[in-house]
């Protein structure tokens, strides 16, 4: 399974561990993990939810990665809001001062 999946072109659905031992083997610009027809469709919305339902665990690599995310999409005018953020993440937000960088639902 891969660390994420776009639903209904706009929902993004992260699952299982975000964290450095994850996030090592992937390149850290969310925008280049997108398919081209789906970068295309996020272009066309203008708008993104991301789903952290089901991530099982997170680290300060993880808030990086959403950080950088987030960068990508408004580098290509695309507004990224998150939903269901895990409480673990909310709090290192917050304590390295950067949970202004992350819209929630």
């Amino acid at each position: 399974m891969s660390l994420f999946d776009v639903d209904n072109s706009t929902d993004i659905n992260v699952h299982g561990h975000l964290d450095r031992d994850t996030l090592s083997t992937l390149s850290t610009n969310f925008w280049q993990q997108l398919t081209a027809q789906q970068r295309e469709s996020l272009k066309g919305a203008g708008a993104c939810t991301v789903n952290l339902n089901d991530v099982e665990r997170v680290d300060s690599a993880g808030l990086a990665w959403l950080i950088n995310a987030v960068r990508d999409t408004n580098q290509n005018g695309v507004s990224m809001v998150f939903k269901h953020m895990p409480e673990k993440l909310v709090k290192l937000a917050k304590i390295s001062n950067v949970d202004g960088f992350l819209a929630v639902e």
